[in-house]
């Protein structure tokens, strides 16, 4: 998959995500996509999703985290 779609595919997910939920969702598709997303800037993701920049602050973190997930067990390709 591309980056357009994966952008497509977290706005998607975001739009379908309740209100209360939507910050969850944005967690849960960074880190389904971080190994993608690998080599793109904060900035980049946020501009490709259609983010505040903002929200860049989150993306390093999400990213970051994924590694730590992933050396615990964590399967990204399940989510």
């Amino acid at each position: 998959m591309n980056e357009p779609e994966i952008y497509q595919q977290i706005r998607t997910a975001l739009e379908a995500a309740p209100r209360n939920q939507y910050t969850q969702e944005l967690h849960l598709q960074m880190i389904k996509y971080a190994d993608q997303l690998q080599k793109i800037t904060s900035k980049e993701f946020c501009e490709g999703v259609g983010l505040r920049q903002s929200f860049a602050t989150e993306f390093s973190k999400m990213r970051n985290l994924t590694q730590r997930l992933k050396a615990a067990g964590l399967n990204t390709e399940q989510l």
